[in-house]
């Protein structure tokens, strides 16, 4: 027991967890069953957990303490509701404030039921109330000089000042929650919910700064303690998204994978939800439309919704009545500022593939009127790619240009190369309906070599069919006229298909479809043919 008090001590959780284990239960204190559920926590499973703290909330009632039997209650409800196990947790709610009326007087754990009762709160939709029993437990952290609540006070702080549309000083709580942390003023399991809290709360405003800093802090604390399970899963969706931002999804997608393969081992339902919706959103772009669906309906089938990605897939589907009916519902749907923040991009996109322009004019405003509350640049820039996809969907190329400029700009700084590819494509479409060819050309294909390299299909055909001629010679494709095009300008089968990111077979496939076609048996004989027909 004295070793494992060491390992605990210096923060090595696996070896704390095996040399308890190897004692059993039966023969710890309470204190010890305290730092044994802490370990469980860290590096074992969400059943080992409640089953040690039970034995240890047993044994702090028997010994009359009725302090530490509240903490212990507290931590179960806590414990039990992040599992989905609302009922248990709701009984253990319920027996830690039986206790703190049996203690009476003023105490840190009255502070931490009113942290409990916010969540309940926030479920019946009651922001008020729930912003009244924060600010009681983050007051009672402070009195009682309690770090752990006073951090989770403040950090719950933040993210109803986010969610109330108080972004600024939302994010500035977030901010003292942080560095909190940073000190190692906390306990292990309370900073890796502020971690990962915090990290959260910047993500759903889009404030990409603070969530890969955060994220970076929170891996560098995972990495420092020997064994860590809990946590990790979080870490992994969070460099995965911001991979995914960043344009590597190749390995964005095997974060994902590898969070919902901890999330698997931690018995975190919504949470393997959550790896399954960023799946869906980055195979939907890729084009892998049936993939995306599959992922799509894990994540609804985990309790995760998966609009507006879902209706966005509807579109590429050709199922436009689908897809606005589902926005019509997220715009109907009671929603605050948070919320809206992450469904309006996704709905302008909607209802302007649906020839609703007017319709998606207001929710530009909307969009731009939140991302300048928040400050976020990732935001802004898409504001401004949504108010220059409206004005070219209204037939102003001309005044769509200075809000896509804007855009491309804004998501250079955020480096998210397809986003800023998107926007460029937008913009090479403005200057074609201006009548300016060559600087179109130009941006459209800019925009293609950037979707190639991120693997976003979809958008590269559709920026080589603006890029082909009107009518293409031949009873050729755009692809073919891709192919044609370097194979014309000297390039090998093997270059051809690093270029445009396909295998050598399919280029073969691809080039004897041109030879037949043209009525040629030569590379040499296509090329002439391409260079005849200006192709080239």
């Amino acid at each position: 027991m004295d070793t494992a008090a060491d390992h605990y001590a210096r923060g090595d959780w696996q070896a704390a967890y095996d040399a308890w284990s190897r004692t059993g239960p039966d023969a710890l204190s309470a204190a010890e069953l305290e730092c044994f559920a802490a370990a469980v926590g860290l590096v074992g499973t969400h059943d080992e957990v409640v089953a040690v703290r039970q034995r240890a909330f047993r044994a702090h009632e028997a010994a009359g303490d009725l302090h530490a039997a509240a903490g212990c209650a507290v931590r179960l409800s806590m414990d039990l509701a992040e599992h989905g196990e609302h009922a248990l947790a709701g009984g253990w709610a319920a027996r830690a404030a039986e206790l703190v009326d049996d203690i009476g007087a003023d105490c840190v754990e009255r502070g931490w039921l009113a942290f409990l009762l916010m969540f309940r709160a926030l479920g019946e939709g009651d922001l008020v109330e729930a912003e009244r029993l924060v600010h009681e437990a983050y007051d009672t952290g402070r009195r009682f000089h309690d770090a752990d609540l006073t951090a989770m006070g403040t950090c719950a702080r933040g993210r109803l000042s986010i969610m109330s549309g108080r972004f600024a000083e939302g994010l500035a709580q977030l901010d003292d929650a942080m560095v909190r942390v940073v000190a190692g003023e906390l306990s292990p399991v309370m900073a890796g919910h502020v971690y990962c809290t915090a990290i959260e709360g910047a993500q759903e405003v889009s404030d990409v700064g603070r969530v890969a800093e955060w994220t970076a802090a929170l891996e560098r604390w995972c990495d420092a303690q020997p064994g860590l399970l809990a946590f990790t899963g979080q870490c992994a969706v969070h460099r995965g998204q911001l991979m995914r931002l960043r344009g590597a999804w190749d390995d964005a997608l095997r974060e994902w994978s590898l969070a919902a393969e901890r999330y698997v081992a931690l018995g975190s339902t919504p949470a393997i939800g959550l790896t399954a919706l960023e799946t869906g959103d980055v195979l939907r772009l890729r084009g892998d439309l049936a993939g995306a669906d599959a992922a799509y309906q894990r994540a609804a089938d985990l309790g995760v919704d998966p609009q507006p990605g879902l209706a966005l897939l509807w579109q590429a589907q050709g199922r436009s009545a689908a897809s606005v009916a589902a926005v019509d519902r997220l715009l109907a749907s009671p929603a605050g500022p948070v919320e809206r923040c992450r469904t309006l991009p996704g709905s302008v996109e909607v209802l302007l593939a649906s020839g609703e322009v007017e319709r998606a004019r207001p929710l530009a405003l909307e969009l731009e009127s939140l991302a300048s509350a928040v400050g976020a640049v990732v935001l802004s820039a898409a504001a401004a790619l949504a108010h220059g996809a409206v004005e070219l969907a209204a037939g102003d190329a001309a005044g769509a240009l200075p809000y896509l400029r804007k855009a491309h700009q804004l998501w250079t700084q955020s480096s998210s190369p397809y986003d800023a590819a998107v926007t460029r494509l937008l913009v090479g479409r403005c200057l074609l309906a201006l009548g300016d060819t060559s600087s179109a050309q130009r941006e459209l294909a800019a925009a293609r070599a950037a979707f190639r390299q991120v693997g976003a299909a979809p958008m590269a055909d559709l920026a080589s069919s603006l890029l082909a001629p009107a009518s293409l010679p031949g009873g050729l494709t755009a692809r073919e006229v891709e192919v044609l095009r370097l194979v014309a300008s000297g390039r090998s089968n093997p270059q051809v298909a690093a270029e445009l990111v396909l295998s050598e077979k399919t280029v073969a496939r691809h080039l004897s479809n041109i030879f037949t076609k043209l009525d040629v048996a030569s590379r040499t004989a296509a090329a002439a043919y391409a260079f005849e027909h200006d192709l080239v």
